[in-house]
């Protein structure tokens, strides 16, 4: 999380200048860039911690664009990333040093809308929500929600198996993806998948979907659309207990009650989206649960009568259920805007997304809380508690000398609390550069071993987005500890290995 990784070449070198000359001849002089303080504006992503400036951006309008651009760094031997938004929260889309960073975001066209067969064709930077909104017309809507949704792009979405509130009951991103145009390494371009709910042969757009940017660069997506439900009802729960509400969760799993969404805040992370949006919720409250029931009319309401039996039973002590849309999206705007807010009660935050089960959740909050107190820390949990999907903001003063590695150190051993409860270290967010040190805990050397030979399969020469995900960012072929001859260190994160 440090700030060490930040580019300090003011110009790139000759060979990728070289390369920005044939990219201007090839799409356009307008779409490349090379000033320098106009690639800064291409450092990040919603991570900011980490910051590489990249050597060219181009800023793709056509799928062509980025075909040519890919074969272009295939033919000098000069890595790539794509990037979406920038919304990711794990560094995964931070560019390489002297790379070519390819941002998707003027790709922005749905290219087929088919309500007969609940199915939309879209570009990678069509925004989230832009999707539903489409859809909306023929009764239908787009099911994986990030927080993000207003902002972040499909094309990103497929790149992180983005989820969201509703993936308790829906699914995450893969769930809903058909089919994908990509372009590989080497600027073939192949389609995986399509628009039949059924492919023969391997399963290749699963292992595309949520890959991070190291196998290719999609540019369609083909996504499933889920009809709009008869009726939703969502209910706010104030409880006095953290404790209390984490049981009312897996109370209402156990029931065999599968609710669209569950969403878990604690005192401190009311505090902030109170400050931030003044969503109202009940007061003194230890922790909310914002859970939202949607189906057929009569089941909902059934449904309802049986969770709120199930509250009462964890002594919550309000209920407050939303009348219309208006009280509906007040409830969910203080969940929605949670990470931003907590930027009103603290000078800085750092977000971790690990995964436990949900059976174990308040046993492993108990467990964050203690490990806050001794690193003298504050931490706000708000996460999709449905599932598991923890989203501790852990709270800190950058201005104090020490105080970010103490945040940082305390977000790792979060992680470390999710692997030793039989969970995970991303649930959403990805694994990037912040997280991909952890990766040889939670697999082993075989299981690493294994991925790798995937990603050569795609991807040989290791241009697609070098030095994210894998503990150990060398080339294909290479051992560890070897580097072949005439090869550079890793182009992200400067190592010599």
């Amino acid at each position: 999380m440090t700030e060490q990784l930040i580019a300090k070449q003011d110009q790139a070198s000759p060979r990728t200048l070289a390369l920005a000359e044939r990219l201007r001849t090839a799409i356009g002089a307008a779409k490349v860039l090379t000033d320098p303080s106009q690639l800064r504006t291409y450092e990040c992503d919603g991570l900011e911690a980490f910051r590489v400036r990249p050597g060219v951006v181009v800023l793709a309008e056509e799928r062509d664009d980025v075909v040519r651009t890919v074969k272009l760094c295939a033919e000098a031997g000069i890595p790539f990333v794509a990037r979406g938004s920038g919304t990711g929260l794990s560094g995964g889309a931070v560019p390489v040093a002297d790379g070519v960073l390819i941002v998707l975001t003027r790709l922005r066209r749905i290219l087929d809308v088919d309500p007969d067969n609940a199915r939309m064709t879209v570009e990678p930077g069509v925004i989230n929500l832009a999707v539903s909104r489409a859809a909306a017309p023929n009764g239908q809507a787009y099911a994986p929600d990030p927080s993000s949704q207003q902002v972040c792009s499909i094309g990103g979405n497929v790149a992180e198996n983005s989820g969201g509130a509703h993936c308790l009951k829906y699914g995450f991103t893969v769930n809903h993806v058909m089919g994908a145009e990509v372009v590989l390494p080497d600027g073939k371009v192949v389609h995986l998948g399509g628009s039949a709910p059924e492919h023969p042969g391997y399963d290749l757009l699963g292992a595309f979907v949520g890959s991070e940017g190291t196998l290719g660069v999609v540019t369609s997506v083909t996504v499933r659309l889920i009809k709009v439900p008869e009726a939703v009802q969502t209910m706010l729960v104030g409880f006095h207990s953290v404790a209390d509400a984490a049981g009312t969760v897996s109370d209402i799993i156990a029931a065999g009650i599968l609710p669209a969404a569950i969403e878990m805040m604690d005192a401190l992370a009311i505090e902030a989206a109170e400050a931030a949006v003044q969503c109202n919720y009940p007061a003194g409250a230890a922790a909310v649960l914002v859970i939202e029931l949607d189906g057929p009319g009569v089941e909902v309401a059934e449904q309802f009568d049986h969770v709120e039996t199930l509250a009462q039973a964890r002594n919550a002590f309000e209920t407050r259920i939303a009348q219309d849309d208006e009280e509906r999206a007040l409830m969910w705007r203080g969940r929605k805007s949670a990470f931003a807010a907590v930027g009103r009660i603290s000078p800085s935050y750092y977000v971790q997304d690990g995964v436990i089960p949900r059976t174990r959740l308040p046993e492993i909050l108990a467990d964050i809380d203690a490990l806050a107190e001794r690193a003298d820390l504050r931490v706000a949990n708000v996460f999709h508690a449905g599932d598991g999907n923890l989203h501790p903001l852990i709270l800190f003063d950058d201005a104090v000398p020490g105080a970010t590695q103490a945040a940082e150190e305390l977000g790792f051993a979060i992680l470390d609390l999710c692997i030793d409860a039989g969970g995970s270290i991303t649930g959403e967010h990805g694994v990037g550069i912040e997280k991909k040190s952890k990766m040889a805990s939670q697999f082993t050397a075989a299981d690493l071993d294994t991925m790798q030979l995937v990603r050569c399969a795609f991807d040989p020469d290791g241009l697609a987005n070098p030095g994210k995900v894998f503990p150990t960012p060398r080339l294909c072929g290479e051992r560890p500890g070897v580097r072949t001859a005439g090869t550079a260190p890793d182009p992200t994160l400067g190592e010599v290995f």
